[in-house]
């Protein structure tokens, strides 16, 4: 892709071929090497554990990413949190999706069974209510929805309590007309950033320990689940061992970010996974206005920092200690940084900075070789 190749509506931050330094930024770059063994090494994860892959595509909101880790990645499908995240990666050829989230609203409802017109579409629900309603608006357009029953399993954010009334509800599930009931949903959402490896392998062994309890009802009501997912990228290797779980939805193992970076494995000392970071904002140094200190073009509207501030990539000497809206302030203790100077920075969260910018700038050997749509960028209804 090159400038040409843009409508001339967007502002592109590079064209293929330039150099790192011809990047205009702030610009989110993708280092493709380090992606590409990020995928490859969950994808031998899941093979090894034996279980089915569906990776969580509301880390990158990218069609491109999507289907690179189907094509390549061992992925059969992916989660969506939200019915137009779902939309612009269906039309950009994701032909399986997971909106692992609950949807209420009759509207979105309605667009959820459009859009399984077109592609495979799975549900979760954790409330008898919303069963109906996704029941008549399938039968309208004449699909049928695969739906998953979620449980609290110790996050306390949606999920029906497990055990009995889960049961339940995925009987009413399977008794509406045009809709399948596939399993269920169990997924510890916050137990992925707990740093401790003990405290996080004793949350997810509840979790576990949950999910268990319940399928195991299902199974005596003669509703066997096809399907038990859930697990993070921080827990994937926990759920997925457990001989519970056939299916994990790990999101942010292809980028990492600064937080994940302190959540240490159980099975050493590194981080968890193996991981490594493969996705930075790049920034330039715009003001050096006193010994000590570098004032660069990444501020708030550049990343997230609901989990912490950036980490100033293979750079120690460097601190990032504060932002505003459009600058980064950066500790120089020993004044190396001179103006134009580019640096790569860590998000603290991945997931809502990708959300922030339009374009995946992907570099390989110093070069960029792909511009990536974010394709659902802004995509929250």
């Amino acid at each position: 892709m090159t400038y040409d190749d843009i409508d001339i509506g967007y502002d592109v931050p590079a064209a293929i071929g330039d150099n790192i330094a011809d990047i205009q930024t702030p610009a989110l770059i993708i280092d493709l090497d380090a992606f590409e063994r990020n995928v490859a090494r969950m994808k031998d994860h899941a093979e090894a554990m034996g279980v089915r892959l569906r990776p969580h595509a509301k880390t990158h909101k990218s069609a491109d990413v999507a289907l690179y880790q189907m094509a390549s990645g061992g992925a059969v499908g992916v989660c969506c949190q939200k019915i137009s995240e779902a939309e612009a990666l269906v039309r950009g050829g994701v032909t399986d999706v997971l909106i692992a989230n609950e949807v209420a609203d009759p509207k979105k409802i309605d667009r959820l069974a459009w859009l399984a017109e077109s592609a495979h579409v799975s549900v979760c629900v954790d409330d008898p209510t919303v069963v109906a309603a996704l029941s008549e608006a399938a039968a309208l357009h004449g699909v049928t929805l695969d739906v998953l029953v979620e449980i609290d399993c110790g996050a306390r954010r949606c999920g029906v309590l497990p055990g009995a009334p889960a049961v339940a509800l995925a009987k009413t599930v399977a008794a509406a007309p045009n809709l399948a009931f596939a399993g269920i949903q169990a997924y510890h959402g916050s137990a992925q950033h707990i740093y401790d490896p003990a405290e996080r392998r004793a949350a997810i062994d509840k979790a576990i320990g949950i999910a268990r309890e319940t399928a195991d009802l299902l199974c005596d009501a003669g509703l066997e689940p096809a399907i038990v997912t859930g697990a993070g990228t921080g827990t994937h290797n926990l759920e997925g061992s457990s001989g519970v779980y056939n299916e994990i939805q790990p999101g942010s193992y292809i980028f990492m970010d600064a937080d994940y970076a302190r959540v240490r494995s159980t099975e050493g000392n590194g981080t968890v996974g193996g991981f490594e970071h493969a996705l930075f904002v790049l920034t330039s140094i715009m003001s050096k206005p006193a010994s000590g200190r570098a004032i660069c073009d990444a501020g708030l509207k550049a990343h997230s920092i609901d989990s912490g501030l950036p980490t100033v990539f293979e750079r120690p000497d460097l601190k990032f200690i504060s932002a505003s809206d459009e600058h980064g302030k950066i500790e120089d203790p020993q004044d190396t940084l001179m103006l134009n100077d580019r640096l790569a920075l860590v998000p603290g969260h991945c997931d809502p900075t990708c959300n922030l910018y339009d374009w995946y700038v992907c570099v390989r050997n110093g070069r960029v070789e792909a511009l990536w749509p974010v394709t659902a960028r802004g995509k929250l209804y």
